[in-house]
């Protein structure tokens, strides 16, 4: 059975600094790549930082300058140190594993095959 964790989401302030972990287990973790997508109220899930197996990275526009994915595969786990953040930023935050190399489409939540229940962040003014 696999299963995705997320931890680490909390309330913070704009400006303040929060990082993101992700635990999975039933799959073998380093052929994944991972990404870390959010839904805010009324808005569509969108991607936020994806890694792949090789460590490639890729980030939205949104976050990038921002935002850090990485991962450490002898621990199973991907983080995602987020920075300078914004009221924008505040939504519930998912952590996705794919089977497959995701790359260019890595923002396209249907290429993920296993999704946490999310973790909450919430950024005041």
């Amino acid at each position: 059975q696999v299963q995705v964790l997320e931890s680490g989401g909390g309330l913070v302030q704009a400006g303040g600094s929060l990082k993101l972990s992700c635990t999975v287990s039933g799959v073998t973790f380093r052929r994944h790549a991972m990404a870390w997508f959010r839904q805010a109220p009324g808005k569509e899930r969108e991607g936020v930082a994806s890694i792949m197996r090789g460590g490639i990275t890729y980030y939205s526009d949104s976050v990038k300058d921002r935002f850090t994915i990485s991962r450490v595969n002898s621990d199973n786990a991907v983080y995602l140190q987020m920075s300078s953040l914004k009221p924008d930023d505040t939504a519930m935050y998912y952590c996705a594993a794919s089977a497959d190399e995701t790359g260019y489409t890595w923002d396209v939540a249907a290429r993920y095959n296993y999704w946490g229940q999310g973790t909450q962040v919430t950024v005041s003014s």
